[in-house]
Parts: structure tokens; C-alpha cells; sequence
């Protein structure tokens, strides 16, 4: 029997705006579960809402309705001091674009995020190295981003996510702004790191390829998701649709 709670819990879920005197519905009773050391792709036409989806489930923006869990714990109706607490120690954010601070080297970027969360000096860089290391960056540790190349950058940007050690990594188009061989190299660095260290994640992309190497793929349309069950056997026809 297995116990196992789902890392992220999604029930029902509704997210709308308010534009131009009109309700627009985004997400209309979004559930998924996503279980320890499991990879779910997210795909969707561009504008469907799959960043929408990420940031609620990211504890970054609420719903206007439904409950969202991590690790069991019903985070809907928490404080913005709890929730700004359990993203630092229990989520893992990764972009398209990097976002990384230009006045401080690779290793720095990976260092603050551990001090932020109460890390002494000398365990956080020794784990931004190991990290930097483990992602080919071994000999760029020094080096500024403007001083590294996009699949460099998003790299350091990967490291960073992952330095607080997050059970949920939450992941919007990271190679969508990288050259094909690059976007395959750093993607599949990533996954193997998700993998070894048993993370759960849900990662956006158009990429269908990319898509069909995780666990499970799941397609957000008209603010519904379909599950389309094993990556594998995604095809490009019901991938695009």
C-alpha cells in the first residue's frame, strides 16, 4: 500500500481577471497531483494559461478559487509571510529567461539564495559548487553572466533552484530561449539532477520532443487539463492540438 502524500495538490482550481468590464475564466477547475520524484510536462497553445497555473501553484499569484497542497499542507488561505516562507525552503524556480544578478559571479547567484535561507557562508558554497560543477560550469564559477553564454546562464539559473534543496521544482519554458542542442544538453542535466536527488516537477514547454522524455504529460486547453497520461506515448497530433 502505498502512503505516499503528493508533493503539489491541485482541487479544482479557478483562476479569472477582470478586463475591459468582462470576466476572462483562465483556469476552470484545474486537479492534479503530482507525486515525490514524479516529472510532469505541461504543454498548451501559447496564452492558455500554463504560466498562470505555475504561479498559483508556485504560491506567486492565488486563485480565485479551489486549494493547492504541498506536502499534504492546504497553502490557499496562508499569510504572505508563510507563503514567502515555504517557497524559500520548499519550492524551485526555474525561467525562460534567467534572471540572474549581474553584479555577482555563478557561484555568488547560487550562494545567496542559501544565506537568504539561513546557510552558513562556507556550506553554501561548497553546495553552489557542487551544483555548478555537476551542470559542466566547473571552470566558469568566477565568471559574471554577462561573461557566459545563454546555456551558460540558464545552467547558473538551474543551480540556483535547485540550492535550497525544494521537494516541487516548478519549471516555465527554461530552454525555450536556447539554441535546439543547447536546449536538449541543459534539459537533460536537469532532469537527470531532478531524478538522482528525488524531486518532484512540473515543467512547461512547447518542445515536444523535451515533452515526451518526462513521466507524464498533461495539456492545459480552455482552461481544463487533459491528461495525456504516459510522455512516451504522447503524440505530436494530440501534443499540438
Amino acid at each position: 500500500m502505498n502512503n505516499k502524500k503528493p508533493t503539489l495538490e491541485l482541487k479544482k482550481v479557478v483562476k479569472s481577471f477582470k478586463q475591459g468590464g468582462q470576466t476572462l475564466e483562465v483556469l476552470r477547475g484545474i486537479d492534479l497531483d503530482i507525486m515525490p520524484g514524479e516529472v510532469i510536462a505541461l504543454v498548451g497553445p501559447s496564452g492558455s494559461g500554463k504560466s498562470t497555473m505555475l504561479q498559483i501553484a508556485g504560491l506567486l499569484d492565488r486563485p480565485s478559487g479551489g486549494d493547492i497542497y504541498l506536502d499534504g499542507q492546504n497553502c490557499s488561505k496562508l499569510g504572505d509571510a508563510m507563503r514567502t516562507s515555504l517557497r524559500r525552503d520548499y519550492l524551485g524556480f526555474v525561467y525562460q529567461y534567467h534572471n540572474l544578478l549581474g553584479d555577482f559571479d555563478a557561484t555568488e547567484n547560487v550562494v545567496l539564495p542559501q544565506l537568504i535561507a539561513g546557510v552558513s557562508m562556507k556550506e553554501a558554497r561548497e553546495k553552489a559548487q557542487w551544483l555548478l560543477s555537476r551542470l559542466g560550469l566547473e571552470k566558469r564559477l568566477k565568471h559574471r553572466p554577462a561573461e557566459l553564454s545563454g546555456g551558460e546562464q540558464q545552467r547558473v539559473a538551474i543551480a540556483r533552484a535547485l540550492a535550497n534543496t525544494p521537494k516541487l521544482l516548478l519549471a516555465d519554458e527554461p530552454t525555450g530561449n536556447l539554441d535546439p542542442r543547447t536546449s536538449e544538453t541543459v534539459f537533460s542535466e536537469l532532469i537527470s539532477i531532478v531524478k538522482e536527488t528525488h524531486l518532484s516537477a512540473l515543467i512547461a514547454t512547447h518542445n515536444f520532443d523535451l515533452a515526451g522524455k518526462m513521466d507524464r504529460c498533461v495539456r492545459l486547453e480552455n482552461g481544463k487539463l487533459v491528461d495525456l497520461r504516459a510522455a512516451a506515448f504522447v503524440s505530436e497530433n494530440n501534443f499540438y492540438q
